[in-house]
């Protein structure tokens, strides 16, 4: 583990740590693209009034997130593979993969962020002539940005750590596909402990910084929830008691 020689090998085929890391990057920022696209959409169909655009919403989480990424990813690759679809590499493959998946979550972190949402501010905005959109729009949505952020930005972090998921549709070229070919490449592999080392030093420099972003808002929110308030007590608040104690007060000094 502290073989200079093989710590010598990581940085000689550091290019390969780099290149795989710009993949999973690059993976990771369209596939969230994708996945925000989708969760908006499949949120608002959730929340809609129409039961059909709630049934296929339901049937499109549930569906999701009972079945492995990696399943999808497998199914999704080697169905439009023999379909002859050409250019269809494995990093398109894990983008709409992951977006895909990580879709069906962020679009329950919507919905609820939408539900939580008092009716009464919707109705009260009905009232005013504000059609569906428009309350979404000015009323609903702003509301939800501020619950829905620290659940989104865990999402963000595991969608990083799903394009690892990636490397078994068709050889993907993210940072852990590269991470194993130099493991197990007939110069390299002698240092194959190493070179997982630095991929999970990787992802870690990538991820942790994220996980404590979403940590601290939702810390922040939290506090700002329970923060005591302090109410100053008018005239009419004074209790008996109170009133009593003032009238003696004053008898007493006469």
């Amino acid at each position: 583990m502290f073989d200079a020689e093989k710590w010598a090998l990581i940085w000689t085929h550091r290019q390969t740590f780099i290149d795989g890391t710009i993949s999973t990057l690059l993976m990771a920022l369209f596939g969230l693209i994708l996945a925000m696209t989708i969760g908006i959409v499949v949120g608002l169909m959730a929340t809609s009034q129409v039961k059909p655009l709630r049934a296929v919403s339901r049937v499109y989480v549930e569906l999701i997130q009972n079945t492995p990424v990696m399943l999808q990813a497998l199914f999704l690759f080697y169905a439009v593979t023999f379909a002859g679809v050409e250019g269809f590499s494995a990093l398109i493959c894990g983008i709409i993969a992951l977006g895909i998946y990580h879709g069906a979550y962020i679009s329950e972190v919507i919905r609820t962020g939408i539900q939580s949402v008092p009716k009464g501010q919707s109705e009260a905005a009905y009232s005013q002539g504000f059609g569906q959109i428009a309350t979404m729009a000015y009323i609903v949505l702003p509301q939800t940005i501020k619950i829905i952020l620290p659940p989104m930005v865990n999402q963000v972090v595991n969608l990083i750590k799903n394009t690892s998921c990636m490397f078994l549709a068709g050889g993907a070229v993210d940072l852990i596909s590269r991470t194993n070919a130099f493991a197990v490449g007939e110069g390299t592999g002698s240092a194959a402990g190493q070179g997982y080392i630095i991929g999970g030093i990787i992802f870690f420099v990538i991820c942790f910084p994220l996980s404590m972003l979403a940590s601290h808002w939702e810390k922040k929110l939290k506090a700002r929830d329970i923060a005591p308030v302090t109410v100053r007590k008018k005239a009419d608040d004074v209790t008996d008691a109170e009133l009593d104690m003032i009238i003696s007060g004053k008898g007493g000094e006469n």
